[in-house]
């Protein structure tokens, strides 16, 4: 992938979110309840937001899966 990514981090609300486009899109739950992806009208990942960030521990990474449309 290529291209600029948009990165936004709330520290008052411990909230990450990446869009790899501007494009509209919706919020959909992931596999792990701190993630969620954010996809266009046609299914395909246009980014994702991590809630919690500050509780991601630092010795196992945080997981979930981003399934392609």
């Amino acid at each position: 992938m290529a291209g600029k990514i948009k990165v936004w981090f709330d520290a008052e609300a411990d909230f990450l979110e990446v869009r790899f486009c501007d494009v509209a899109g919706y919020e959909k739950t992931t596999s792990n309840d701190a993630v969620m992806e954010r996809v266009d009208a046609q299914g395909n990942v246009i980014g994702f937001s991590i809630l919690g960030v500050s509780r991601i521990r630092k010795d196992k990474p945080l997981e979930a899966e981003l399934p392609a449309a």
